[in-house]
């Protein structure tokens, strides 16, 4: 029974995946945003004004 119902779920996933590429198939998710602030020093994306490595923005 369990096994039927996850089995169920995952055909649904499946579809919803399918019919979202149907309807939007250019649309890539975007991890990160064009013109965001990295540190100088090690490169990782700055939330506030100093990053964790120690260097100012």
């Amino acid at each position: 029974m369990l096994f039927k119902i996850i089995l169920i779920f995952l055909l649904a996933m499946v579809l919803v995946g399918m019919v979202g590429k149907l309807l939007f198939p250019n649309v890539r998710p975007r991890l990160t945003r064009r013109g965001a602030k990295t540190c100088a020093g090690c490169g990782r994306p700055l939330i506030g004004k100093r990053c964790s490595c120690g260097k100012d923005a």
